[in-house]
């Protein structure tokens, strides 16, 4: 290969690599998964239902806090007491069923929702106050083969801010829902490799030492 070639080739490279901002979320997902991000009709009903399971959620969240050695758990941890509080208020809330129709826990969105023939789907977030206007990566999701969403429906977050108590339980102090529809995501490219091929029988890693302790 010619010098000019290589260094067309490095650049090229380059280029596909560098992050990529503000993408439309709505286009990412119909590209990934083949169905609409649809707004949200704000009717008065599903909202009064929401804000009623919201507050719920949050009463029982706080009867006795949540332990969790990692903030950024926590929100796992309130996925239950959501899921409950909205089904409780007639709002049918399920894990969301994957392309191959199992029910799939791991992934966006964490919960599907069904009202009146209209399909919704929710995720689950936590939040800290102090670090609101911080550039800490707070939503994330990756292309999968066999995806959760399987219709057309509007995407929500509901967010909750907690906050550490003196027993080391954490509690919900204020929640926020947003529909996703605006929402603008980043790519951020990454290599990786798996223990087969560092460490298994597909490895080409040439190794140097090994020692049994």
């Amino acid at each position: 290969m010619d010098k000019k070639y290589i260094n067309e080739l490095e650049n090229t490279v380059k280029q596909m690599l560098s992050p990529l901002k503000d993408l439309p979320f709505r286009v990412i997902i119909k590209s990934i998964s083949g169905f609409l991000v649809l707004p949200f009709q704000k009717k008065k009903k599903i909202i009064k239902l929401f804000e009623k399971s919201f507050d719920n959620a949050a009463k029982e969240i706080n009867k006795k806090g949540i332990k969790s050695n990692r903030p950024n758990e926590v929100g796992n941890y309130i996925e239950p007491f959501i899921k409950e509080s909205l089904n409780k208020v007639g709002l049918k809330a399920d894990t969301p069923i994957d392309k191959n129709g199992k029910k799939k826990s791991m992934g966006y969105p964490d919960i599907e929702i069904l009202f009146n023939n209209h399909h919704y789907y929710l995720e689950v977030k936590t939040y800290n106050i102090k670090n609101i206007n911080t550039t800490q990566r707070a939503f994330y999701f990756s292309p999968s083969a066999n995806s959760k969403i399987t219709k057309n429906a509007p995407h929500l977050l509901i967010s909750y801010q907690i906050e550490k108590g003196a027993n080391g339980s954490y509690y919900a102090k204020h929640w926020r829902l947003y529909s996703l529809e605006n929402l603008k995501v980043d790519l951020k490219h990454e290599f990786n490799q798996s223990n087969r091929k560092l460490y298994g029988d597909k490895s080409d890693l040439d190794l140097i030492l090994e020692k049994k302790i």
